[in-house]
């Protein structure tokens, strides 16, 4: 879903961070509200007092959103589903699953938590929006506050759509997996909604270009692509999560890897393995013990005109949990672990011997093969 993330703070223990692609939305409220919103409904301002007013009420949505997905991550945790933290991305934010609900009812109380925070914040800056006009406060204040304030009931309204992925498709799928047990089946009926109404959106996208609104129609267009990508991408990560639960990864891993001892020159990893294999990283292994890795990040801080000269032992990193696992860990784990750190190819350990390695190639190729017969 996401492409290059910055991370930004720590919220309650939660990573919160930015998609580029935020930069590119954030730009585009403060600009929609200085040059748009703002100047229709209060005349006579300054071109600097409207941007000042959208620059803030873009801030006052990024916060917002944050707040919105803190609650989806508090309420996640109380219920034991661990959160990777919080991204926010061109079409909002999202609170990062690493494994899927544990019961209806957590998967319930953490999605309708999201759009009652969202009414909340909703309703304190309606509050503050009523002192402020009685009040006599400043136009351009009350103008942002108003704006929060219908912005966060228009999030909330949104995301009770029951259309999945978002907070009202959770809801109905943990409304159907409790009623029937079967979480495959809920996803699957909440992922079509989610898809049918993305193409209700793309639809509402053809008729807005029609009308001559390009700005609308674009838009409508990529969140309606957005939702559909996502609600079938929802439920083949369900698809995927089942058919490697409980497998060991013993039973994927290659018990024979190719590994390179530590008196190796870079120039030979390089000329006879690197370019043989194909292969960025290699076990490091002396005498049938695990020394750790080297891989082709450290062979490139290294000037060509000493790889005859450097030695693997001197660029072998040791081995931690971003990078090895047990033959007995869950599949499914070393799934998370692989799409966490970015990393294919992790080491397999036994003490300090290196049972084998395990690769992406090798849990995918299992994937499209159980996912084809299932299928049928």
């Amino acid at each position: 879903m996401f492409g290059k993330r910055i991370k930004l703070f720590k919220l309650l223990g939660f990573e919160v961070g930015i998609d580029l692609s935020w930069i590119v939305l954030a730009f585009l409220i403060a600009w929609s509200l200085s040059v748009g919103l703002f100047p229709v409904h209060f005349k006579g301002l300054s071109t600097g007092t409207y941007w000042l007013m959208g620059i803030i009420g873009a801030a006052g949505l990024f916060v917002s959103i944050i707040l919105h997905e803190l609650s989806h991550s508090l309420v996640a945790r109380r219920y034991g589903m661990p959160m990777k933290g919080i991204t926010l991305f061109i079409f909002g934010g999202v609170a990062q699953m690493t494994d899927e609900p544990t019961s209806p009812k957590g998967e319930f109380m953490m999605a309708i938590v999201g759009p009652l925070s969202s009414i909340a914040i909703g309703l304190v800056f309606y509050l503050i929006y009523t002192l402020g006009k009685q009040g006599g406060w400043p136009q351009p204040v009350n103008g942002v506050v108003g704006y929060l304030a219908l912005i966060n009931g228009i999030l909330a309204g949104f995301n009770l759509i029951p259309a999945f992925p978002l907070d009202g498709g959770r809801i109905l799928r943990s409304i159907l997996w409790g009623i029937k047990g079967n979480i495959r089946w809920a996803t699957r009926v909440a992922s079509a909604i989610g898809s049918g109404f993305g193409i209700v959106l793309i639809v509402l996208a053809v008729f807005q270009l029609f009308q001559g609104n390009f700005i609308g129609a674009m838009w409508w267009f990529l969140i309606g692509m957005f939702l559909r990508g996502a609600a079938k991408a929802s439920y083949q990560q369900l698809m995927v999560r089942n058919a490697l639960q409980g497998e060991p990864v013993r039973r994927f891993m290659n018990a024979d890897p190719v590994t390179v001892p530590p008196s190796l020159s870079v120039k030979d990893l390089v000329e006879d393995y690197v370019y043989r294999y194909h292969y960025k990283m290699f076990p490091v292994v002396d005498d049938g013990k695990l020394l750790g890795c080297v891989s082709t990040k450290e062979v490139k801080d290294v000037p060509h005109e000493q790889w005859e000269k450097k030695r693997v032992e001197e660029l072998t990193a040791g081995c931690t949990s971003d990078n090895t696992l047990t033959p007995d860990t869950d599949a499914v784990k070393a799934l998370s672990l692989m799409n966490r750190t970015g990393i294919s190819r992790l080491m397999v350990t036994e003490g300090d011997r290196l049972a084998g390695i395990i690769t992406l190639k090798d849990l995918l190729k299992f994937l499209s093969l159980r996912m084809e017969l299932e299928e049928r």
